[in-house]
């Protein structure tokens, strides 16, 4: 008689595989952090350039690491972290953009 063993998670706090995986935990924290920085920022017209810019990053770095991603719970924070993202870029573009008040006039 077998008994059914459950793969341990240890090693990552994103991998449900078991192996770690610092490139794609690196851009989920990347894309968490970047998100809620332009998604906060986005709320203050001043800090347009702030919003927009992290936003824009934000985005980028989520949709390499979605690239890239290997288990669901990275996929998980690289989803949350593009949509604060998304909303912080979308709302900083409207306040003035990524050069607004820099370039032209």
């Amino acid at each position: 008689m077998t008994q059914a063993v459950r793969p341990t998670t240890a090693g990552s706090l994103f991998a449900s595989d078991g192996k770690p995986h610092p490139l794609q935990d690196g851009l989920t924290v990347a894309a968490l952090v970047l998100g809620l920085l332009s998604f906060v920022t986005c709320f203050f017209g001043g800090l347009h350039l702030v919003a927009s810019w992290a936003g824009l990053i934000g985005m980028i770095a989520g949709a390499y690491g979605q690239w890239i991603s290997i288990t669901t719970r990275e996929r998980f924070g690289l989803v949350v972290g593009m949509g604060a993202s998304g909303i912080g870029f979308l709302i900083g573009m409207a306040n003035g953009g990524l050069f607004g008040g820099l370039i032209g006039s």
